[in-house]
């Protein structure tokens, strides 16, 4: 499983970078092929690469992705390692771990009849390209098994994720000399500041509304977080357009549709100002309820393979589990490695949980697919 481990991690599969995609598509295509004996559908969209194998008539789904966040370099500052129990390198976590342990975990069985793996080359950027792929091979199955990193070193799995929103806020405003006639204009960037208060705002007026707080979540209140921003052309100029990025996670549907409502109602508050609101929902939220009856299929499961007792947890981040519950199939996410620093420079697993993990796969998959 490391020797495998390490040929996913040296191949590098920035999302951005469409061939190494590709390239990384060739090198999981290839080891998905060795481990389970067939070849994949590959499946290009605007230039994306996934991968998709089908036996049979599906039950079960089991979903990844390749692609990682990781530019293309990164190896030369965080190369592969295996030191003191532990694997390094860029994506180890996030989740070429979760792939290999998947594939073993399939191998392992008599038989893969009646299981659907789609492993997609675009989830770290919101899975513009695969989103319909995922959710049309979702549909009216009986279970969908999410190969993100659990959600600690503990190995706990993720059993409710947010959903998200991402707006983008447009001021327009007009053009003036700063110097000479500064009221001739309409400052974007003032307008933009007024916004940027009420936008920050949101998230506590919807628990006001009991939208959040009527009804309390396991996954807490939503947040509306202003991120970027920007404003003005010239240092002497009164700016005539600004922008402001901001980011909404929310526990429930009905928190996300209220947002929106709230996002475009927002109103201008300097005299001739306009806004644009660009945007709107991405991801669902993963609830609770869709991963219920598999977590606790899982802790049985655990039991009686000698594990320890598994904890499920909810997180703020969102996958592609949050696409498959929504259509209807349960779902239970963090199934892959285990670890911590995804995304970051401690990047890790902990190699002594990978062959845990793959039996714990392996059972799930056997008694969830009759």
């Amino acid at each position: 499983m490391l020797t495998d481990l390490e040929e996913l991690v040296v191949c590098e599969s920035f999302s951005a970078d469409h061939a190494a995609v590709a390239r990384s598509a060739q090198v999981v295509g290839a080891l998905g092929a060795r481990l389970l004996g067939a070849v994949p559908e590959t499946i290009v969209v605007d230039g994306v690469t996934h991968l998709r194998w089908t036996f049979g008539t599906p039950r079960v789904l089991l979903v990844g992705h390749h692609d990682t966040v990781w530019p293309g370099g990164s190896l030369e500052t965080h190369p592969w390692s295996v030191a003191g129990g532990i694997a390094r390198g860029p994506g180890v976590l996030d989740m070429k771990a979760g792939l290999v342990q998947m594939f073993h975990a399939l191998a392992s069985l008599p038989s893969r009849e009646g299981v659907c793996v789609l492993v997609t080359g675009d989830e770290e950027v919101g899975s513009p390209t695969s989103r319909e792929l995922i959710e049309d091979t979702a549909r009216g199955l009986a279970a969908s098994f999410v190969l993100e990193a659990s959600a600690d070193e503990t190995g706990a799995l993720k059993t409710a994720r947010k959903g998200t929103s991402r707006y983008e806020v447009v001021v327009h405003g007009k053009a003036a000399h700063a110097g000479l006639e500064p009221h001739r204009g309409i400052n974007a960037a003032v307008e933009a500041a007024h916004q940027v208060l009420a936008i920050a705002g949101l998230g506590a007026s919807l628990d006001a509304d009991g939208v959040v707080g009527g009804t309390p979540s396991v996954l807490g209140a939503t947040t509306v977080t202003p991120t970027l921003m920007s404003a003005g052309s010239t240092l002497n100029t009164v700016p005539a357009l600004a922008k402001i990025a901001v980011d909404v996670r929310v526990p429930t549907l009905a928190a996300q549709d209220r947002t929106d409502e709230l996002m475009r109602g927002l109103t201008a508050r300097t005299p001739g100002a306009r806004l644009t609101v660009l945007g709107g929902r991405k991801r669902p939220p993963m609830e609770s309820g869709s991963s219920a009856g598999l977590f606790a299929l899982a802790s049985r499961i655990a039991s009686d393979l000698g594990q320890e007792p598994l904890r499920g947890v909810a997180v703020g981040g969102a996958s592609d589990g949050n696409y498959t519950a929504a259509v209807g199939c349960p779902t239970l996410d963090g199934l892959g490695g285990v670890g911590r620093g995804a995304h970051a420079d401690t990047e890790h697993v902990m190699i002594a949980t990978m062959v845990p993990r793959t039996q714990l796969l392996a059972e799930l998959v056997a008694r969830t697919r009759q």
